[in-house]
């Protein structure tokens, strides 16, 4: 029997989600007879060492994935899961992403003190964010509120906002679900207040291309109504060559049939994405229906382009 080599970050989240992957997996296996034991092994990145300064400020890709891709390159670890949104657009080469499970709820999350709305929350109001993407559309959707930087494990800034004074924190509905907590959500917030990151709700289980059967496993595992929407996503985000750092949203969604007659009533995909400045002064967003992920992903792209996003993002990255 062979025994899978699962590298994940040490926070609760990551390892819940690891074991939760682990625990499909085995059922996949008993379900077709194959035969493969999983171990843990735990990995520090660099995103998990740096907590004094924003994301943005620390620059480049992939802050929360590179130790691990390499500890695969290596042969240490066989795969990994991650956030897709914590995941660079493009992966290194010799990897691969081997599945992309059933994707969980994408939407960004208040979690205030009073069980007060983001429409509700008083002039003023202190709330927090790790993310340049959500302060950039809160700013622009409530300009009166104090946004303010909160780093840390999902549970650390929880506990931030018992004790360091703000009015509410933004964090990812995926990740208070899957650690049990979706009882402090307030409010998810809709996507004309703050569209998601690029993947958010969906994980990723990266491994090495040319490890045969581990992939054949995999793809047991992998979710098409999952993977094409995320893929015309991360297409999205290729093309604005962005990364978790900057102020870039998308969702992609299936339309229904009934709404999709000019593709002849096909399975059709919806993508909207966003780029906007850090002071929430402009957000361009577009948003259009295609077929291929890949093509609509470049096609949004392109369309914000034209409008400047380019000079927003080069400003942002300085």
């Amino acid at each position: 029997m062979r025994t899978i080599k699962v590298g994940s970050r040490q926070s609760a989240l990551a390892l819940t989600q690891t074991g939760h992957v682990i625990q499909d997996l085995r059922d996949i296996c008993e379900r077709e007879g194959l035969a493969f034991d999983f171990e843990v092994h735990k990995i520090v990145t660099k995103g998990d060492l740096i907590l004094d300064v924003t994301l943005s400020k620390v620059g480049g890709k992939g802050l929360f994935v590179k130790e691990i891709e390499q500890a695969m390159l290596d042969r240490t670890i066989d795969m990994a899961v991650h956030s897709m949104k914590d995941m660079p657009s493009e992966l290194p080469e010799g990897l691969i992403n081997g599945a992309i499970p059933r994707r969980a709820d994408p939407r960004d999350a208040l979690i205030s003190n009073g069980g007060l709305t983001l429409d509700q929350l008083p002039e003023g109001a202190r709330v927090g964010t790790s993310s340049l993407r959500r302060s950039s559309q809160l700013k622009a959707y409530r300009p009166d509120l104090q946004l303010e930087s909160i780093r840390g494990n999902i549970d650390s800034r929880l506990r931030k906002l018992e004790t360091e004074g703000f009015d509410a924190i933004i964090l990812a509905a995926a990740g208070l679900y899957r650690m049990g907590w979706e009882d402090r959500i307030t409010e998810y917030l809709t996507e004309t207040a703050c569209l998601p990151a690029v993947g958010q709700g969906a994980l990723g289980i990266e491994c090495r291309e040319d490890d045969e059967e581990l992939l054949h496993l995999l793809q047991l595992y992998n979710d098409p109504e999952t993977a094409f929407p995320v893929q015309a996503e991360r297409r999205f985000l290729s093309v604005l060559n962005g990364g978790c750092q900057v102020p870039i949203g998308a969702h992609a969604v299936w339309v229904p049939q009934q709404d999709a007659d000019s593709l002849n009533g096909e399975n059709t995909l919806q993508l909207t994405g966003m780029v906007g400045t850090p002071d929430g002064g402009l957000i361009l967003k577009e948003a259009m229906i295609g077929k291929d992920p890949v093509r609509l992903g470049e096609e949004v792209a392109w369309r914000l382009i034209e409008r400047g996003a380019e000079q927003i993002l080069a400003e942002v990255r300085g």
